[in-house]
């Protein structure tokens, strides 16, 4: 079926599956990060670490807490407005959540890559590696596809 032939609802239920689906690859990453974070505060070296890595790992904790709501708030909403048909609300809503948490994700990653980089390399070779692991990040998740939208928008344009 041509673009032209889809009907608005089974683009948007299209739209709705997409989202959905793409989300549960980044769920799932986030949720195992997040447990793997929470596990560090009970060891016993983590009892001798100084207030930069206690308020890095915090903040890193919280990251990967946002990052979970708002990945999870596209399956929520879809079950909550399931058959109210409101499916553009859940998809326009779902990408912007899913945007946000993507990008709470890029923090957490790069907050946990700094505090393995902190214990490794300590000092500033541990902030020269969260600088690159967010920019990384930064750069495929979003810098990247928003600059290849940009050019092909221009070279649309006539």
């Amino acid at each position: 079926m041509s673009e032209a032939e889809e009907s608005d609802q089974r683009r948007l239920a299209r739209n709705v599956n997409e989202l959905l689906q793409e989300l549960r690859v980044a769920q799932a990453g986030v949720q195992i990060l997040f447990g793997f974070l929470l596990s560090i505060a009970f060891t016993e070296k983590y009892a001798s670490m100084g207030a930069y890595i206690r308020v890095t790992h915090l903040v890193t904790v919280l990251c990967a807490a946002v990052a979970v709501a708002f990945l999870t708030a596209p399956a929520a909403w879809h079950r909550v407005l399931f058959r109210q048909g409101r499916r553009e609300d859940v998809v326009a809503s779902g990408n912007t959540f899913a945007l946000i948490g993507l990008a709470f994700l890029a923090f957490a990653m790069t907050g946990t890559v700094l505090l393995l980089a902190e214990v490794i390399l300590g000092d500033w070779p541990s902030v020269v590696v969260g600088v690159l692991a967010f920019a990384v990040f930064a750069g495929l998740w979003f810098v990247w596809p928003f600059a290849s939208s940009k050019r092909a928008e221009d070279r649309e344009r006539p």
